[in-house]
Protein backbone atom coordinates (compact mmCIF):
# COMPACT_ATOMS: atom_id res chain seq x y z
CA UNK A 1 0.00 0.00 0.00
CA UNK A 2 3.37 2.17 0.05
CA UNK A 3 3.41 5.05 -2.16
CA UNK A 4 6.86 7.32 -1.86
CA UNK A 5 5.96 10.72 -0.13
CA UNK A 6 7.16 12.55 -2.28
CA UNK A 7 5.49 11.17 -5.60
CA UNK A 8 2.35 11.32 -2.89
CA UNK A 9 2.74 14.98 -2.16
CA UNK A 10 2.96 15.71 -5.92
CA UNK A 11 -0.21 14.03 -6.25
CA UNK A 12 -1.95 15.68 -4.01
CA UNK A 13 -1.12 19.11 -5.92
CA UNK A 14 -1.65 17.88 -8.99
CA UNK A 15 -5.94 16.83 -7.58
CA UNK A 16 -5.91 20.42 -6.10
CA UNK A 17 -4.40 22.00 -9.14
CA UNK A 18 -1.91 24.07 -7.59
CA UNK A 19 1.57 24.13 -7.79
CA UNK A 20 4.52 25.21 -4.59
CA UNK A 21 4.54 28.59 -6.23
CA UNK A 22 0.76 28.89 -6.30
CA UNK A 23 1.05 28.14 -2.41
CA UNK A 24 3.55 30.88 -2.13
CA UNK A 25 2.52 33.84 -3.41
CA UNK A 26 -1.00 33.45 -1.95
CA UNK A 27 0.44 32.93 2.08
CA UNK A 28 2.42 36.08 0.72
CA UNK A 29 0.21 38.16 -0.80
CA UNK A 30 -1.91 37.36 2.65
CA UNK A 31 0.95 38.40 4.86
CA UNK A 32 1.09 41.90 2.73
CA UNK A 33 -2.05 42.72 4.63
CA UNK A 34 0.20 42.68 7.79
CA UNK A 35 -1.19 40.00 9.99
CA UNK A 36 0.92 38.06 12.16
CA UNK A 37 0.60 34.25 10.40
CA UNK A 38 -0.97 32.83 7.68
CA UNK A 39 -1.39 29.06 7.10
CA UNK A 40 -2.91 26.56 4.29
CA UNK A 41 -4.14 23.16 5.16
CA UNK A 42 -4.84 21.06 1.82
CA UNK A 43 -6.46 17.78 1.87
CA UNK A 44 -7.80 14.38 0.25
CA UNK A 45 -9.20 12.25 2.00
CA UNK A 46 -10.76 8.63 0.79
CA UNK A 47 -12.60 6.50 2.66
CA UNK A 48 -14.85 3.08 2.58
CA UNK A 49 -17.37 1.35 4.60
CA UNK A 50 -18.58 -2.34 5.01
CA UNK A 51 -21.17 -3.57 7.34
CA UNK A 52 -23.08 -6.72 7.71
CA UNK A 53 -26.23 -6.73 9.84
CA UNK A 54 -28.84 -9.78 10.16
CA UNK A 55 -26.43 -12.02 8.07
CA UNK A 56 -26.36 -9.69 4.93
CA UNK A 57 -23.98 -7.14 3.53
CA UNK A 58 -26.28 -4.63 4.17
CA UNK A 59 -23.75 -1.62 3.36
CA UNK A 60 -20.75 -0.48 1.02
CA UNK A 61 -19.92 3.25 0.67
CA UNK A 62 -17.24 4.83 -0.73
CA UNK A 63 -16.68 8.75 -0.17
CA UNK A 64 -13.87 11.32 -1.46
CA UNK A 65 -13.47 15.11 0.57
CA UNK A 66 -11.10 17.62 -0.63
CA UNK A 67 -10.94 21.24 0.16
CA UNK A 68 -8.59 23.56 1.72
CA UNK A 69 -8.31 25.39 4.87
CA UNK A 70 -7.17 29.07 5.82
CA UNK A 71 -6.09 30.17 8.54
CA UNK A 72 -4.78 34.41 9.46
CA UNK A 73 -3.97 35.22 12.98
CA UNK A 74 -3.36 38.26 14.07
CA UNK A 75 -2.88 38.36 17.51
CA UNK A 76 -5.77 36.77 19.36
CA UNK A 77 -8.12 36.96 16.63
CA UNK A 78 -7.98 34.35 13.77
CA UNK A 79 -9.66 34.73 10.60
CA UNK A 80 -10.98 31.02 8.56
CA UNK A 81 -12.41 30.09 5.63
CA UNK A 82 -12.50 26.90 3.67
CA UNK A 83 -13.44 25.89 0.57
CA UNK A 84 -14.21 22.11 -1.04
CA UNK A 85 -12.99 23.67 -4.14
CA UNK A 86 -9.29 22.89 -5.15
CA UNK A 87 -8.08 25.21 -8.06
CA UNK A 88 -6.25 28.75 -7.60
CA UNK A 89 -9.28 30.60 -8.06
CA UNK A 90 -10.85 28.81 -5.15
CA UNK A 91 -7.60 29.37 -3.41
CA UNK A 92 -7.33 32.81 -3.96
CA UNK A 93 -10.81 34.09 -2.67
CA UNK A 94 -10.50 32.10 0.93
CA UNK A 95 -6.87 33.63 1.25
CA UNK A 96 -8.79 37.30 0.68
CA UNK A 97 -11.52 36.25 2.85
CA UNK A 98 -9.48 34.79 5.97
CA UNK A 99 -6.66 37.45 5.82
CA UNK A 100 -9.05 40.24 5.86
CA UNK A 101 -11.28 38.77 9.46
CA UNK A 102 -7.46 39.17 10.90
CA UNK A 103 -6.72 42.51 8.73
CA UNK A 104 -3.88 44.59 10.38
CA UNK A 105 -1.65 43.45 12.85
CA UNK A 106 2.15 42.80 12.67
CA UNK A 107 4.57 42.93 9.64
CA UNK A 108 6.21 40.00 9.61
CA UNK A 109 7.14 38.93 6.15
CA UNK A 110 6.74 34.83 4.65
CA UNK A 111 9.35 33.18 5.68
CA UNK A 112 11.42 30.71 3.17
CA UNK A 113 9.88 26.97 3.45
CA UNK A 114 11.79 24.59 5.07
CA UNK A 115 11.78 20.96 5.85
CA UNK A 116 11.86 19.83 9.27
CA UNK A 117 12.63 16.38 9.95
CA UNK A 118 9.97 13.60 11.41
CA UNK A 119 9.78 10.40 11.71
CA UNK A 120 7.26 8.46 9.59
CA UNK A 121 4.91 6.17 11.77
CA UNK A 122 3.06 4.53 9.37
CA UNK A 123 2.96 3.83 5.58
CA UNK A 124 1.71 6.13 3.39
CA UNK A 125 -1.10 4.96 0.61
CA UNK A 126 -4.65 2.94 0.63
CA UNK A 127 -4.09 0.38 3.55
CA UNK A 128 -7.60 -1.20 1.85
CA UNK A 129 -5.60 -2.13 -1.60
CA UNK A 130 -4.69 -5.04 -1.17
CA UNK A 131 -8.20 -6.57 -0.35
CA UNK A 132 -10.55 -6.90 -3.14
CA UNK A 133 -14.28 -5.89 -2.71
CA UNK A 134 -14.97 -9.91 -2.70
CA UNK A 135 -12.94 -10.86 0.10
CA UNK A 136 -14.24 -7.70 1.97
CA UNK A 137 -17.87 -9.75 1.42
CA UNK A 138 -16.25 -12.59 2.55
CA UNK A 139 -14.97 -11.85 5.30
CA UNK A 140 -18.09 -10.48 6.72
CA UNK A 141 -19.95 -12.91 5.90
CA UNK A 142 -17.67 -16.07 7.40
CA UNK A 143 -17.01 -14.10 10.56
CA UNK A 144 -20.84 -14.06 10.82
CA UNK A 145 -21.45 -17.34 10.62
CA UNK A 146 -18.22 -18.27 12.74
CA UNK A 147 -19.78 -15.34 15.51
CA UNK A 148 -23.85 -16.95 15.44
CA UNK A 149 -21.94 -20.61 16.01
CA UNK A 150 -20.10 -19.50 19.44
CA UNK A 151 -23.40 -19.46 21.59
CA UNK A 152 -27.46 -20.36 20.52
CA UNK A 153 -28.54 -17.72 22.82
CA UNK A 154 -27.02 -15.17 20.23
CA UNK A 155 -29.72 -12.89 18.44
CA UNK A 156 -27.76 -10.32 16.20
CA UNK A 157 -24.75 -9.95 15.08
CA UNK A 158 -23.46 -6.58 13.40
CA UNK A 159 -19.84 -6.44 11.58
CA UNK A 160 -18.27 -3.58 10.26
CA UNK A 161 -14.64 -2.70 8.71
CA UNK A 162 -13.86 0.43 7.54
CA UNK A 163 -10.73 1.86 5.85
CA UNK A 164 -9.42 5.53 4.97
CA UNK A 165 -6.21 7.46 3.75
CA UNK A 166 -5.82 11.04 4.28
CA UNK A 167 -3.28 13.12 2.32
CA UNK A 168 -2.71 16.47 4.05
CA UNK A 169 0.10 19.76 3.17
CA UNK A 170 0.75 21.84 5.78
CA UNK A 171 2.18 25.44 4.13
CA UNK A 172 2.77 28.01 6.54
CA UNK A 173 4.24 31.84 6.72
CA UNK A 174 6.43 30.27 9.46
CA UNK A 175 8.37 27.95 7.13
CA UNK A 176 5.81 24.93 7.72
CA UNK A 177 5.88 22.78 4.44
CA UNK A 178 5.47 19.50 5.53
CA UNK A 179 3.02 16.92 4.48
CA UNK A 180 1.65 13.54 5.62
CA UNK A 181 0.29 10.38 4.30
CA UNK A 182 -1.83 8.66 6.89
CA UNK A 183 -4.20 5.70 6.74
CA UNK A 184 -6.70 4.26 9.25
CA UNK A 185 -8.43 1.12 9.71
CA UNK A 186 -10.83 -0.51 12.04
CA UNK A 187 -13.17 -3.56 12.26
CA UNK A 188 -15.70 -3.94 14.98
CA UNK A 189 -18.18 -7.11 16.15
CA UNK A 190 -21.12 -5.92 17.90
CA UNK A 191 -23.54 -8.91 19.18
CA UNK A 192 -26.38 -9.14 20.97
CA UNK A 193 -27.60 -11.99 23.13
CA UNK A 194 -30.84 -13.28 24.27
CA UNK A 195 -31.65 -15.56 27.40
CA UNK A 196 -35.99 -15.79 28.10
CA UNK A 197 -36.77 -12.36 28.73
CA UNK A 198 -33.24 -10.66 29.58
CA UNK A 199 -31.48 -9.21 26.71
CA UNK A 200 -27.34 -8.15 26.50
CA UNK A 201 -24.78 -6.51 24.51
CA UNK A 202 -21.04 -6.99 24.02
CA UNK A 203 -18.71 -5.17 21.35
CA UNK A 204 -15.39 -5.16 20.98
CA UNK A 205 -13.28 -3.94 17.97
CA UNK A 206 -9.34 -2.82 16.90
CA UNK A 207 -8.07 -0.73 14.70
CA UNK A 208 -4.81 1.63 13.83
CA UNK A 209 -2.92 2.82 10.95
CA UNK A 210 -1.94 -0.30 9.16
CA UNK A 211 -2.96 -1.85 6.11
CA UNK A 212 -6.70 -3.28 6.44
CA UNK A 213 -5.49 -7.04 5.28
CA UNK A 214 -4.26 -7.26 9.19
CA UNK A 215 -7.51 -8.27 9.70
CA UNK A 216 -7.28 -11.01 7.17
CA UNK A 217 -4.38 -12.55 7.59
CA UNK A 218 -4.15 -16.15 9.28
CA UNK A 219 -7.97 -17.36 8.48
CA UNK A 220 -9.23 -13.75 10.43
CA UNK A 221 -7.58 -15.14 13.42
CA UNK A 222 -7.57 -11.14 15.23
CA UNK A 223 -11.59 -10.51 13.76
CA UNK A 224 -12.32 -14.40 15.36
CA UNK A 225 -10.45 -13.44 18.88
CA UNK A 226 -13.01 -10.09 18.23
CA UNK A 227 -15.92 -12.19 18.21
CA UNK A 228 -15.27 -14.21 20.87
CA UNK A 229 -14.60 -11.38 23.27
CA UNK A 230 -17.65 -9.67 22.17
CA UNK A 231 -19.83 -12.95 22.82
CA UNK A 232 -18.14 -13.50 26.21
CA UNK A 233 -18.66 -9.91 27.33
CA UNK A 234 -22.78 -10.49 26.52
CA UNK A 235 -23.11 -13.47 27.69
CA UNK A 236 -21.45 -12.41 31.01
CA UNK A 237 -24.15 -9.53 31.45
CA UNK A 238 -26.77 -12.00 31.54
CA UNK A 239 -25.65 -12.52 34.65
CA UNK A 240 -25.11 -9.20 36.39
CA UNK A 241 -26.50 -7.53 39.00
CA UNK A 242 -27.57 -4.22 40.41
CA UNK A 243 -24.71 -1.89 40.79
CA UNK A 244 -23.55 -1.15 44.77
CA UNK A 245 -23.90 2.79 45.42
CA UNK A 246 -22.07 4.80 47.33
CA UNK A 247 -17.62 5.96 48.28
CA UNK A 248 -15.53 2.53 47.98
CA UNK A 249 -12.81 1.46 46.66
CA UNK A 250 -12.38 0.57 42.42
CA UNK A 251 -9.96 -0.95 40.93
CA UNK A 252 -9.49 0.24 36.86
CA UNK A 253 -8.60 -2.84 34.60
CA UNK A 254 -5.50 -2.34 31.78
CA UNK A 255 -5.98 -0.58 28.27
CA UNK A 256 -9.56 0.50 27.74
CA UNK A 257 -10.37 1.78 31.23
CA UNK A 258 -7.97 4.31 30.38
CA UNK A 259 -10.75 6.40 28.34
CA UNK A 260 -11.90 8.25 32.15
CA UNK A 261 -7.77 9.39 32.39
CA UNK A 262 -8.27 10.60 29.24
CA UNK A 263 -11.55 12.43 29.78
CA UNK A 264 -11.17 13.02 33.55
CA UNK A 265 -7.47 14.61 33.17
CA UNK A 266 -6.50 15.07 29.63
CA UNK A 267 -9.00 17.55 28.14
CA UNK A 268 -8.20 19.57 31.31
CA UNK A 269 -4.57 19.50 30.41
CA UNK A 270 -4.83 20.81 26.57
CA UNK A 271 -3.20 24.20 25.71
CA UNK A 272 -6.60 26.06 24.91
CA UNK A 273 -8.08 25.62 28.35
CA UNK A 274 -5.09 26.74 30.27
CA UNK A 275 -5.05 30.14 27.93
CA UNK A 276 -8.66 30.85 29.08
CA UNK A 277 -8.04 29.97 32.03
CA UNK A 278 -11.12 27.22 32.71
CA UNK A 279 -8.90 24.56 33.28
CA UNK A 280 -9.18 22.34 36.68
CA UNK A 281 -5.73 22.54 36.38
CA UNK A 282 -4.67 26.13 35.73
CA UNK A 283 -1.67 27.72 37.13
CA UNK A 284 -0.53 24.69 38.95
CA UNK A 285 2.26 24.12 36.70
CA UNK A 286 5.10 22.68 39.09
CA UNK A 287 2.46 21.23 42.32
CA UNK A 288 1.38 18.16 43.21
CA UNK A 289 -1.91 17.01 41.42
CA UNK A 290 -1.59 13.53 42.03
CA UNK A 291 -0.28 10.53 43.75
CA UNK A 292 3.70 10.02 43.26
CA UNK A 293 3.21 6.70 41.52
CA UNK A 294 1.28 8.51 38.67
CA UNK A 295 3.20 9.65 35.47
CA UNK A 296 0.81 10.44 32.77
CA UNK A 297 2.33 10.98 29.16
CA UNK A 298 0.74 11.73 25.77
CA UNK A 299 2.38 10.05 22.94
CA UNK A 300 2.02 11.05 19.47
CA UNK A 301 4.94 8.78 18.58
CA UNK A 302 3.93 5.19 18.93
CA UNK A 303 4.09 3.40 15.48
CA UNK A 304 0.64 1.89 13.72
CA UNK A 305 -1.62 3.56 16.86
CA UNK A 306 -4.69 5.01 15.92
CA UNK A 307 -3.94 8.31 17.90
CA UNK A 308 -0.16 8.67 16.66
CA UNK A 309 0.81 11.01 14.19
CA UNK A 310 3.91 11.81 11.83
CA UNK A 311 2.82 15.60 12.13
CA UNK A 312 -0.15 17.43 13.65
CA UNK A 313 -2.13 19.49 11.57
CA UNK A 314 0.01 22.34 11.81
CA UNK A 315 2.99 20.59 10.44
CA UNK A 316 4.80 20.26 13.63
CA UNK A 317 6.03 16.70 14.29
CA UNK A 318 4.55 14.43 16.77
CA UNK A 319 5.88 14.53 19.81
CA UNK A 320 6.06 12.55 23.66
CA UNK A 321 5.20 14.93 26.17
CA UNK A 322 5.16 13.93 29.92
CA UNK A 323 2.04 15.84 31.50
CA UNK A 324 1.98 14.50 35.10
CA UNK A 325 5.77 12.87 36.42
CA UNK A 326 5.56 11.40 39.94
CA UNK A 327 2.32 13.27 40.72
CA UNK A 328 3.88 16.56 39.64
CA UNK A 329 2.14 18.78 37.09
CA UNK A 330 4.83 19.42 34.29
CA UNK A 331 3.12 20.61 31.51
CA UNK A 332 -0.06 21.11 28.86
CA UNK A 333 -0.59 20.01 25.53
CA UNK A 334 -0.60 22.88 23.06
CA UNK A 335 -0.93 24.07 19.18
CA UNK A 336 0.91 26.42 17.71
CA UNK A 337 -1.48 29.28 18.49
CA UNK A 338 -1.99 29.37 22.16
CA UNK A 339 1.76 28.45 22.77
CA UNK A 340 2.60 31.24 21.15
CA UNK A 341 0.24 33.53 23.05
CA UNK A 342 1.03 32.42 26.45
CA UNK A 343 4.69 32.19 25.95
CA UNK A 344 4.98 28.20 25.45
CA UNK A 345 6.07 26.01 21.80
CA UNK A 346 3.98 24.08 20.05
CA UNK A 347 4.05 20.04 21.78
CA UNK A 348 2.36 18.69 18.05
CA UNK A 349 -1.15 18.77 19.70
CA UNK A 350 -2.94 21.01 17.14
CA UNK A 351 -5.19 18.79 15.39
CA UNK A 352 -8.57 19.44 13.70
CA UNK A 353 -11.04 17.02 11.96
CA UNK A 354 -10.64 18.34 8.40
CA UNK A 355 -9.87 20.80 6.46
CA UNK A 356 -13.07 22.81 6.59
CA UNK A 357 -11.99 22.85 11.20
CA UNK A 358 -10.51 25.10 13.05
CA UNK A 359 -7.00 23.69 14.83
CA UNK A 360 -7.11 23.42 18.20
CA UNK A 361 -5.00 21.25 21.06
CA UNK A 362 -6.33 17.92 21.21
CA UNK A 363 -4.64 14.38 22.67
CA UNK A 364 -3.19 11.84 20.69
CA UNK A 365 -2.40 8.54 22.07
CA UNK A 366 -2.60 9.71 26.27
CA UNK A 367 -1.89 7.30 29.02
CA UNK A 368 -0.54 6.90 32.77
CA UNK A 369 2.89 4.70 32.72
CA UNK A 370 3.10 1.02 34.68
CA UNK A 371 3.60 0.55 38.45
CA UNK A 372 5.13 -2.10 40.56
CA UNK A 373 2.56 -4.22 41.83
CA UNK A 374 1.08 -7.36 41.05
CA UNK A 375 -2.73 -6.76 39.24
CA UNK A 376 -3.90 -9.73 41.43
CA UNK A 377 -2.62 -7.96 44.89
CA UNK A 378 -4.34 -4.73 43.64
CA UNK A 379 -7.34 -6.84 43.24
CA UNK A 380 -7.02 -8.90 46.72
CA UNK A 381 -6.15 -5.57 48.80
CA UNK A 382 -9.86 -4.40 48.40
CA UNK A 383 -12.42 -6.10 50.66
CA UNK A 384 -15.46 -4.85 49.04
CA UNK A 385 -15.67 -2.82 45.80
CA UNK A 386 -15.81 -2.54 42.02
CA UNK A 387 -13.59 -4.16 39.27
CA UNK A 388 -14.08 -1.84 36.00
CA UNK A 389 -12.84 -3.09 33.08
CA UNK A 390 -14.29 -0.93 29.90
CA UNK A 391 -16.29 2.30 29.85
CA UNK A 392 -19.01 3.84 27.37
CA UNK A 393 -19.67 7.45 27.31
CA UNK A 394 -18.97 9.76 30.22
CA UNK A 395 -19.41 13.79 30.45
CA UNK A 396 -16.87 15.92 31.81
CA UNK A 397 -16.75 19.85 32.35
CA UNK A 398 -13.31 20.87 32.15
CA UNK A 399 -13.15 23.88 34.21
CA UNK A 400 -14.12 21.92 37.28
CA UNK A 401 -13.02 18.51 36.46
CA UNK A 402 -15.97 16.85 37.32
CA UNK A 403 -17.00 13.96 35.39
CA UNK A 404 -19.82 11.41 35.23
CA UNK A 405 -18.95 7.73 33.50
CA UNK A 406 -20.79 4.66 32.77
CA UNK A 407 -19.04 1.44 32.89
CA UNK A 408 -19.67 -1.28 29.84
CA UNK A 409 -18.16 -4.32 31.69
CA UNK A 410 -17.59 -4.28 36.04
CA UNK A 411 -17.67 -6.91 38.39
CA UNK A 412 -18.36 -7.05 42.35
CA UNK A 413 -14.79 -7.38 44.65
CA UNK A 414 -15.79 -9.22 47.60
CA UNK A 415 -12.88 -10.37 49.79
CA UNK A 416 -10.32 -9.71 47.83
CA UNK A 417 -11.78 -11.66 44.54
CA UNK A 418 -14.03 -10.53 41.49
CA UNK A 419 -17.56 -12.15 41.88
CA UNK A 420 -21.20 -11.01 40.34
CA UNK A 421 -20.84 -9.02 36.98
CA UNK A 422 -22.97 -5.83 37.78
CA UNK A 423 -24.79 -3.56 35.61
CA UNK A 424 -25.89 0.37 36.06
CA UNK A 425 -22.30 1.10 37.46
CA UNK A 426 -21.69 4.92 36.87
CA UNK A 427 -18.26 6.55 38.65
CA UNK A 428 -18.56 10.63 39.36
CA UNK A 429 -16.03 12.41 41.24
CA UNK A 430 -13.06 15.57 40.63
CA UNK A 431 -9.67 14.36 39.10
CA UNK A 432 -7.48 15.79 41.61
CA UNK A 433 -9.15 13.62 44.13
CA UNK A 434 -9.09 10.13 41.72
CA UNK A 435 -5.78 11.06 40.63
CA UNK A 436 -4.69 11.90 44.60
CA UNK A 437 -6.44 8.67 45.97
CA UNK A 438 -4.94 5.91 43.66
CA UNK A 439 -2.55 3.86 45.84
CA UNK A 440 -1.33 1.04 43.61
CA UNK A 441 -0.59 1.11 40.16
CA UNK A 442 0.41 -2.55 38.23
CA UNK A 443 2.89 -3.87 36.23
CA UNK A 444 0.68 -4.96 33.38
CA UNK A 445 0.21 -1.62 31.41
CA UNK A 446 -1.56 -1.60 28.18
CA UNK A 447 -2.90 0.38 25.45
CA UNK A 448 -6.55 0.25 24.43
CA UNK A 449 -7.05 -2.09 21.04
CA UNK A 450 -7.59 1.63 18.92
CA UNK A 451 -11.45 2.06 18.31
CA UNK A 452 -11.24 5.91 20.15
CA UNK A 453 -12.33 8.85 18.95
CA UNK A 454 -12.36 11.84 21.28
CA UNK A 455 -15.26 14.85 20.25
CA UNK A 456 -14.62 18.47 21.68
CA UNK A 457 -16.36 21.48 20.08
CA UNK A 458 -17.88 19.38 17.20
CA UNK A 459 -14.95 17.69 16.31
CA UNK A 460 -14.29 14.26 16.40
CA UNK A 461 -10.12 12.97 15.95
CA UNK A 462 -8.80 9.66 16.75
CA UNK A 463 -6.91 8.87 19.80
CA UNK A 464 -5.75 6.01 21.67
CA UNK A 465 -5.81 5.37 25.80
CA UNK A 466 -4.04 3.11 28.19
CA UNK A 467 -2.93 2.62 31.73
CA UNK A 468 -2.08 -0.50 33.47
CA UNK A 469 -4.62 -1.73 36.50
CA UNK A 470 -4.89 0.72 39.23
CA UNK A 471 -6.68 0.80 42.68
CA UNK A 472 -8.53 4.06 43.45
CA UNK A 473 -8.98 3.92 47.29
CA UNK A 474 -12.10 6.22 47.22
CA UNK A 475 -14.31 7.12 44.46
CA UNK A 476 -18.54 7.05 44.15
CA UNK A 477 -19.77 4.90 42.68
CA UNK A 478 -23.48 5.73 41.14
CA UNK A 479 -25.78 2.15 41.12
CA UNK A 480 -29.36 1.14 41.61
CA UNK A 481 -28.73 -0.58 45.25
CA UNK A 482 -27.14 0.09 48.24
Amino acid sequence: MSDSPVQSRQDLLEQAELTDQDLALNVTDMMDRQIDDAELFIQHNRSEAWALEDGKVKDGSFSVSQGVGVRAITGEKTGFAHTNELNESALRKACVMAASIADRGGNRRAEVPTDVPFRRLYPGGDPTADVTNDDKVRFLSELDQFTRALDPRIAEVSISIRGSTDRVLVYGSDGTNQFDDRPLVNCRVHVIVKDGSRMESGTDGSGGRYPLDMFFRDDFATAKEMAREAVRMAITKLDSVAAPAGEMPVVLGPGWAGVLLHEAVGHGLEGDCERKKTSCFEGKIGEKVANELCTVVDDATLDGRRGSLSIDDEGTPGQRTVLIEDGILKGFMWDKHNAILTGNQSTGNGRRESFASLTIPRMTNTFLLGGESDPEDIVRSVTKGVYCSAFSGGQVDPSSGRFVFATTEAYLIEDGKLTSPVHGCMLTGYPWDVMNSITMVGSDFALDPGVGTCGKQGQGVPVGVGQPTIKVEQITVGGTST
